[in-house]
């Protein structure tokens, strides 16, 4: 596989460090192919409008954080925009949707945008309408009012849908457009950090929008379903959103933990009943989170949803599954492993 000297020693240094590289991952992965063809169809069929949840389970030191990095660089050579959220009991937990929604904001990325693309991905929707306006023929390109007149009528048509999932999105989004056009910067920035879920957005910006509070858990979800209709019409496929580390609710309080296992059930049945179109979840966790008392388990529900019978032999998986069991590497993998490692860093030694 051809890399670039840069892409090479972004992943030594990563190695070096004992974590995964965010990119490249191609060029050493082991085991896994067996995955790809059912990956592939499932992101198919999530461009196509469907949703995909998926739990991979594998014990410590399995690979888990470097298959859904794996993933999301097959899916952005599809199309897709993606994001990972590291859940954490003091800063991203889980039972806050509206803290995992800022997280994803935050890590957002797509093939053009390695990371903090939801202002790229908003400003590139807004220059996508005037495109659209030109490419109809109707409007003189050097009549800026009547461009921006009908930009603005096409901009209320594409947001009819967004409006009814969820209006203060959609009344944020006019506000940002109309902060730019007059150059008031700031109000922008502050819609755009309102939109991605940041808090503390000065009052007055907000008022700017008609708009009150901070995005909360509940509004959260909302705001999800405004941004994958807003990467759909952007020709994005959809979004592939990674919360890994889900094991770390077995560590959280009593209480906290039950909240946790409430929103991830949430979540799968929100997928299931289609209204997240063009999400792929995915989220990892360890088998003690999977099958032991202080996790899925606490949640028949949850257990029921994510059941899969893993008493077989690991061969006759089906990579289809709700939930993937990722084996622990032995000595053939660990060798394989270790051989491409040497190359690529031969490889750099000698450029």
């Amino acid at each position: 596989m051809d890399i670039s000297p840069e892409r090479r020693r972004e992943i030594i240094a990563a190695l070096r460090k004992g974590t995964v590289p965010q990119r490249g991952l191609d060029f050493f992965a082991v085991g896994l192919s067996r995955f790809e063809p059912a990956m592939a169809a499932e992101l198919a069929d999530v461009a196509q409008g469907s949703s995909v949840f998926k739990a991979v389970r594998g014990d410590y030191g399995c690979g888990k954080t470097f298959f859904g990095r794996w993933v999301q660089e097959h899916a952005k050579k599809k199309g897709f925009a993606t994001a990972e959220v590291q859940i954490s009991e003091a800063e991203t937990p889980l039972h806050r949707l509206e803290t995992v929604y800022r997280r994803a904001t935050e890590q957002l990325s797509t093939a053009d945008c390695f990371l903090g693309a939801f202002r790229s991905v908003i400003d590139g929707w807004f220059y996508a309408l005037e495109e659209d306006v030109l490419a109809e023929g109707t409007v003189d390109p050097s009549d800026a009012a009547a461009l921006a007149r009908r930009a603005d009528d096409l901009l209320e048509q594409r947001l009819v849908e967004i409006t009814r999932a969820t209006p203060q999105f959609a009344a944020a989004l006019r506000a940002y457009r109309t902060a730019q056009r007059q150059d008031d910067h700031a109000t922008a920035e502050g819609l755009a950090g309102w939109l991605a879920g940041q808090p503390h957005v000065a009052a007055g910006v907000k008022r700017v929008a008609g708009v009150k509070g901070d995005v909360d858990h509940f509004a959260a979800l909302s705001f999800l379903r405004g941004l994958l209709l807003i990467l759909k019409d952007s020709g994005y496929s959809g979004l592939v959103l990674v919360l890994d580390e889900i094991e770390t609710l077995q560590r959280v309080r009593g209480d906290v933990r039950e909240k946790g296992l409430n929103a991830l059930r949430q979540l799968i049945d929100d997928i299931d009943g289609g209204r997240f179109p063009n999400l792929c979840l995915l989220i990892t966790g360890t088998p003690a989170f999977f099958d032991g008392p202080q996790g899925v388990q606490r949640l028949e529900p949850l257990a029921q949803r994510l059941h899969v019978d893993f008493q077989t032999d690991a061969r006759f998986d089906n990579p289809r599954a709700v939930q993937l069991r990722l084996p622990p590497f032995d000595h053939a993998r660990l060798l394989e492993v270790g051989v491409k490692v040497r190359d690529l860093f031969v490889t750099d030694c000698s450029s």
